[in-house]
């Protein structure tokens, strides 16, 4: 069996060229009866009569096109059959992902930052002290002397129970405000980590681990753009992109951990965002059996070729 195996370039040469040779037969074919001079042909069939009507649908049988039909027959079929073999030959390459050695692999001297969590708000700053200010001599009055009254009583005083004024009684107090919703604790470590997603039909977690690492980077290494700016500079080396892995298996919280500058951390960070403008989906972390939120860092090389 042969291989035939068209690329996209060889195929818009080919019909370039196809449509050229048809161009240039037609002009060819043109030009050789324009050769033929009306007026011979005109004097060499003056005095000639056809049998029939059938016979003379040309006014002269030396440019009559029909004579010709058979080839063009066979030009029109093999043209045809050589655009079908290019049709069926035709193939698109995927382009090839360079993926760096080591990519998965993240220097000692990066120091991680701890998974950021809500925190509760600072407790208010206390009420400055009261301030004691001295009233001045000329402010202070003289205090009279209150007046005796005599309230002393005997038998005969009559007394008069005091009046009782009966108040509604206060409303109640409103209830607390409810507690704050409680976040879910992020983990570093889990025992079964997040993955990458397309590799769940393997049968051990080993070989899903392995196919899902390979499946990420291809991700990542096929959507990158080395920046122009980094590029122009001879910026090289390894950015640091840490996310979440939540329950549901999206990305949150993306951020630069390390950054080599030339916007390549920028464009790391788009590829990471880039999982769920695309609607990928982890495979969540686990722990004891339930999904768990993870924090997971992602290397990302930068190497000039």
């Amino acid at each position: 069996m042969v291989d035939i195996s068209v690329g996209s370039a060889t195929l818009a040469l080919s019909l370039v060229g196809i449509i050229a040779l048809v161009a240039i037969l037609v002009i060819a074919i043109k030009r050789n009866y324009a050769k033929k001079g009306a007026g011979e042909l005109a004097e060499k069939y003056h005095d000639q009569t056809q049998a029939s009507a059938l016979a003379v649908r040309n006014k002269y049988p030396e440019v009559d096109v029909f004579n010709m039909s058979g080839t063009f027959f066979n030009v029109g079929l093999a043209l045809a059959l050589g655009l079908v073999v290019l049709a069926f030959g035709w193939t698109q390459y995927e382009k090839k992902v360079i993926i760096p050695d080591d990519a998965l692999l993240i220097d000692e001297d990066i120091e991680m930052e701890p998974p950021r969590t809500a925190e509760p708000p600072p407790p208010p700053p206390p009420p400055p002290p009261p301030v004691i200010e001295e009233v001045p001599e000329e402010l202070i009055e003289d205090e009279e002397q209150p007046e005796f009254v005599d309230q002393s009583i005997d038998e005969k005083t009559t007394v008069e129970a005091p009046v009782v004024v009966k108040r509604d009684a206060p409303p109640p107090p409103p209830p607390p405000p409810p507690p704050p919703p409680k976040e879910e604790e992020i983990f570093k470590v889990v025992e079964e980590m997040p993955r990458f997603p397309g590799c769940e039909n393997l049968p051990t977690t080993d070989e899903k681990k392995k196919c899902a690492d390979q499946k990420m980077l291809e991700f990542i290494y096929k959507n990158i753009k080395y920046p122009a700016i980094a590029r122009e500079n001879g910026i090289e080396g390894m950015v640091v992109v840490t996310f979440v892995v939540e329950t549901d298996g999206s990305v949150t919280d993306a951020r630069i951990v390390r950054d080599i500058g030339g916007q390549c951390g920028q464009e790391a960070l788009r590829v990471t965002q880039l999982m769920n403008d695309q609607g990928i989906k982890w495979v969540p972390g686990k722990q004891r059996g339930r999904n768990v939120r993870v924090q997971f860092n992602l290397p990302v090389r930068f190497k000039l070729e």
